[in-house]
């Protein structure tokens, strides 16, 4: 099974419903979310509405929704390093794992 990744315009969609379900939440009319952010309403439509929007814009309403955080989440900062990890890990004594010998009709 060969899973293809998501459409842009699936991506966008989900992006503005979360956007959307974020400012129900908050109980918030598009109007008022629009105004705090400090952008028209009809781009916060489009935005929620998953038809394309600028970075400016998404930006702004995450701002005015107090959620700035979640561009952490993009990537976060590592506490622990894994090769960090791997280096201080003592190296274990390696043993040969191996079958016995069979005897030949000339050992015998």
């Amino acid at each position: 099974m060969n899973s293809s990744p998501p459409d842009i315009d699936d991506l966008q969609a989900r992006l503005g419903e979360q956007l959307r379900r974020l400012r129900l939440a908050r109980d918030l009319d598009q109007l008022t979310l629009a105004d705090k952010a400090g952008v028209s309403e009809k781009a916060l439509r489009n935005l929620e509405a998953g038809r394309g929007s600028s970075l400016s814009t998404l930006l702004q309403v995450l701002r005015a929704l107090d959620r700035l955080d979640w561009l952490d989440t993009l990537s976060p900062v590592a506490s622990v390093s894994p090769m960090a990890l791997l280096r201080q890990r003592p190296e274990r004594e390696r043993r040969r794992v191996g079958r016995p010998r069979r005897k030949t009709a000339a050992t015998k």
